[in-house]
Parts: C-alpha cells; structure tokens; sequence
C-alpha cells in the first residue's frame, strides 16, 4: 500500500512537471525552473491545507482533546516540511547546471534536516501532552496521574534532546569537508572523550539522574517534599534539575543527583493524605476527657478533616504542665497544615473559656507553724 501511494505521488509530481515544461516551453531555463518550484509548492500547501482542514474538522468532534493537540503542534512543521519534499521530488527534472543543482540539493538536503527534526521534536511534545490530557491531575487521587505526567515530561525532554543532537549530526554530515574532518579526528576520538566526560561529569550525572527519576519516580509534580529543611512542592522537572515551590513562594532549584543521591522526605510518595499534629500544655487539673471530646467535636465541624483520625493523648508529664497531642488526618499537606493551626486555637479557647483554671500557672506553696511568723516578728521588736 505503501508503494504504491509512493509511486501515485511520483507519477503526479511527474507530471507536473510535465505541465510545467509543456507551459513554459521556449522560455529560460530559470524561468521553467522557477514556475517548476513554484506549482511544486503550491501543491504541497494546498495539501497541507486541506489535510490538516480535515485533520481538524475530525479532532473537533472526538471528545478526546489531545488529537487536537496533535494537529496544533504539527501543523507549522508540515507547512515547511511538505514544500521541501515537493521540492525534492522535483528537483532532478529542473536541469539545472551542476553548479546550481549541486547548491540546491545540499541546501534543500539541509533544510529538510531541519524540518523533520523539529518536526519529530513536535511530534514527541504532542504525543506527550495527548498522553498527559488522559490522566488528570486535578482531581483528589491524582498519585497515577502524576506519574505519568513526570515520566512523560522527562523522557520527552530527553528523546527532544537526542532528535536534536542526531539531526545536528545529519546536518554536519552533509559536508564533505566536516565529514573528512571527522575521519581526521577520529584517531584522537578516544582521548577527547575522556577529556570531555571527566568536564562534563556533573553535567551527565545529571541526565542519567532525570533518567532514573523518569524510570523509578522518587518524585512526581506536585509532590510535597521537604529538601535540606525547606518544605515545598515539586513544580518543574527539567533534564538536569528540579524546581521546589516553598511555601512561602520561594523556588529552591536542586539539582537531579542531589534528588538520588541524597535523602529528603517525601510526603506524597504513595498518598496525599498525612496525619498532623497540635500541641497544647495545660495544667494537671485540667479534665483530659472532656478535651478529647472537644477534639473529636473540632474536628467533625471542620471541612479541612477527612474523617480518618481525631485522636488526643497526653505525651508527656513536665515540672509544671501536661503535654496534650492533638493527632489529626487531612487529605493532602496544606490541608493538614490549616487544621492543625485549627485545632491549636480552637482547644486553647476551648481550655481558657471552659476551665480557665487549668491554663498553664506558677504554683507557690508556703509552708511552717500557724503564727510563726507573728511570733516571730513581736519577738524581733
């Protein structure tokens, strides 16, 4: 099937130029070769046009949105792309002198080069975002979703970033002069390598490092982490380094080996949801039950709780107070971070206007024989 809509499109092109000798015969050769080229293109714009028209008309009525990504990402690389091959194709039947041919061929060789490379460098990023439409991440369990969209990201960035550098290499390949060049370095290949790999060392770690996070997944976006103490969210994975969202909208740029080399803390790694603490110090008398029951009541009004865990429990027993621990369950860290908040200044409140005799105090305890003192004193006058 595939020849023969190979040869239909030969036998077409060649007879086009057929046309076009038959209408500008007696005329210059630049001028049959310009009116050549120019019909060649028009008829590969007129069947860019009309193919990605119905390209688009049959993505528009599928509820499937990443078609339309496609045709959106591949539309301006095919407009370069199908006028080269035209070109291309037609190129043999201009008769042009050797000089001229020669020149014509390598530059269209060369543009071509260029157009499916980026071509191919949009078609990856448009597979990757039709992919990433399939798997939401704004939705309450997104761990899956995630995952893919990181994986993804990343070996997208890195296929992107080979197409270039084999499509660099086609380029440079073209010219006899860089092609003897290369069988002239060759014998010196060996060294430099060594040379370039020990500079460039960090610099590779670092790829392979967005490499075994595309294949393990320590980290997703998204991911609430706490990297050397700062707690934040993974906002961007690029080749050789990620982006932490910090609380406070900071942006800690940490690169990939420091990631799989280092420890840091996870806290989305299988499931959003976390468990928070609050801690309140009261005093002895304070009647630990019913705050349990205050707690439980917090909580159950709170739209922040997701109903796993409301838990009390006296953690410890200091010189002068209780240590009270309000353990309580939210679906993701920020949530977690404004209950706990919510549960400290609700208990406190609860404990000052309930029993404000069991707020933390001072305690001062005199003790000797009644009147002592008095005698004691008379004595001294």
């Amino acid at each position: 099937m595939a020849a023969q809509e190979n040869g239909a499109g030969a036998s077409a092109l060649a007879e086009l130029t057929d046309l076009a000798e038959a209408m500008t015969e007696g005329w210059p050769g630049w001028a049959q070769a310009s009116v050549t080229l120019g019909i060649a293109v028009g008829v590969a714009l007129l069947v860019h046009a009309v193919a990605f028209w119905i390209a688009s008309r049959w993505a528009a009525r599928t509820k499937f949105e990443g078609d339309e990504a496609v045709v959106r990402r591949m539309r301006a690389p095919m407009l370069l792309l199908l006028p080269l091959m035209a070109v291309l194709a037609v190129r043999p039947g201009l008769s042009l002198p050797e000089g001229p041919d020669e020149a014509l061929r390598r530059l269209l060789a060369v543009l071509t080069i260029v157009a499916a490379t980026w071509a191919t460098v949009r078609l990856i990023g448009a597979v990757a975002v039709a992919v990433m439409r399939k798997h939401r991440v704004d939705v309450p369990d997104n761990l899956e979703a995630r995952r893919v969209h990181t994986q993804l990201r990343v070996i997208a960035r890195i296929l992107s970033f080979v197409v270039v550098i084999v499509g660099a290499s086609a380029i440079l390949m073209t010219f006899p002069s860089v092609r003897q060049l290369g069988a002239s370095l060759l014998a010196s290949a060996g060294i430099a390598g060594l040379v370039i790999g020990l500079a460039a060392q960090r610099v590779l770690g670092n790829f392979i490092a967005g490499l075994q996070i595309a294949l393990t997944g320590p980290i997703h976006l998204d991911d609430v982490v706490v990297i050397d103490g700062e707690w934040g969210r993974i906002e961007e994975i690029a080749t050789t380094y990620v982006v932490v969202r910090i609380w406070d909208e900071r942006r800690l740029i940490v690169p990939l080996s420091r990631i799989i080399e280092q420890p840091f803390q996870n806290w989305t790694r299988r499931t959003s949801q976390v468990l928070g603490t609050a801690f309140v110090h009261a005093d002895y008398a304070v009647p630990v039950q019913r705050v349990r029951e205050e707690l439980e009541r917090i909580a159950r009004e709170s739209p922040l709780w997701d109903g796993r865990l409301a838990k009390l429990q006296v953690t410890d027993a200091k010189d002068r107070t209780l240590e009270l621990r309000a353990l309580v369950s939210a679906g993701d860290a920020s949530k977690a971070w404004d209950l706990r908040c919510e549960v400290r200044e609700r208990l406190i409140d609860f404990i000052r206007r309930e029993f404000p005799h069991c707020l933390p105090r001072v305690r001062t305890e005199i003790s000797g024989e009644p009147g002592a003192s008095s005698a004691a004193a008379a004595g001294a006058a």
